[in-house]
């Protein structure tokens, strides 16, 4: 018998939501209908919300630690990618 404790549902959990955002975004991207479209995109949302909210969870558990990011990475990051959002 498996006895999982809540990292391991909660990393579960959050690989489930990575892989259902990753099938709405496809859906909403290949639909023809703009109706239907609407409605992935509004799915997608929800799941990225349901996404995070397990992220934050596991964040303030302990269970997924993210170290804070050095300044140089930061402005490194912003001026290699400068060039897309113009």
């Amino acid at each position: 018998m498996n006895n999982y404790g809540d990292k391991e549902l909660l990393t579960d959990a959050l690989d489930a939501q990575k892989s259902e955002t990753n099938h709405y975004n496809t859906f909403a991207n290949e639909c023809a209908h703009p109706d239907l479209r609407t409605t992935f995109l509004n799915i997608l949302q929800e799941e990225h919300d349901i996404q995070f909210d397990v992220f934050n969870i596991m964040h303030e558990s302990g269970f997924y630690p993210t170290p804070a990011a050095e300044q140089t990475k930061i402005d490194e990051a912003k001026q290699t990618h400068a060039c897309e959002y113009k």
